[in-house]
């Protein structure tokens, strides 16, 4: 099976991780399309792609909006094609201890890591049962399944996310359709190094391999699940954290 022209749609593609995957996936073959919130960052990011050979496509829509998902899936297939490749990467933090940690902190990052997935599976589902095929790969975190200090929020939204995975993965197997997971731990994004050098250099002193991942070595494990030849592999946990968390 040919996936040159296939549509794959990621979500939190402005970021480091989500960046290294639209650009995986293009370079595979696929037309790849993404869902933004934020319009002016949105146009900035595509902009900047643009200038670098890309050509994602954009639609502006909420993920912790139900009825704008299925709106922006609708438009998406309509001007593309039908989905193959849902890669739900989109995540949030509102990092505190329990004690501090209001509801809104809780809700914010549940409705934005585990039920924003929910909503892409809940509009991409359909079509990929009618065409038989499909694959969905849900972006984790390597405190999804060891826990973090003042993560509580986030970690569970993490775990659930493979509990999700599982769950469909069942569900849609003999429909061609494969759902899994992966399980990055700390890698080389603006975000983390912005983190104080100090601090940076404790969280390496903790990875076996002495390093920081790179974004790239996530996409490339995006890419090789989203391929036709990876069609016996489903329900299943990548982690790829250089060593720090092994299970």
């Amino acid at each position: 099976m040919d996936v040159q022209g296939q549509v794959a749609l990621v979500t939190g593609a402005n970021g480091g991780i989500g960046t290294a995957i639209c650009r995986a996936l293009a370079k595979e073959g696929y037309k790849v399309a993404t869902l933004c919130r934020c319009p002016e960052k949105a146009a900035r990011w595509v902009e900047q792609e643009k200038a670098l050979g890309f050509d994602p496509y954009l639609v502006l829509a909420d993920i912790c909006d139900q009825d704008g998902v299925f709106s922006a899936i609708s438009v998406i297939e309509k001007e593309l094609g039908p989905l193959s490749v849902v890669v739900n990467n989109a995540g949030i933090t509102r990092d505190k201890t329990l004690r501090k940690m209001m509801e809104d902190d809780w809700l914010e990052v549940i409705q934005t890591n585990l039920t924003g997935a929910y909503h892409l599976c809940r509009a991409a589902v359909p079509q990929m049962l009618e065409h038989k095929y499909g694959r969905i790969i849900n972006i984790s975190s390597i405190n999804g399944e060891k826990g973090q200090l003042g993560q509580t929020n986030y970690s569970a939204a993490k775990a659930g996310l493979h509990g999700l995975t599982m769950a469909l993965a069942q569900e849609v197997a003999n429909k061609g359709i494969t759902v899994n997971t992966i399980s990055p731990g700390y890698i080389a994004t603006e975000m983390v190094m912005a983190v104080p050098e100090e601090i940076r250099n404790s969280i390496i002193a903790q990875i076996p391999v002495g390093r920081l991942g790179d974004p790239a070595e996530i996409a490339r494990i995006v890419a090789f699940l989203a391929s036709p030849e990876s069609g016996f592999i489903t329900g299943s946990n990548i982690s790829a954290n250089g060593g720090q968390h092994m299970h």
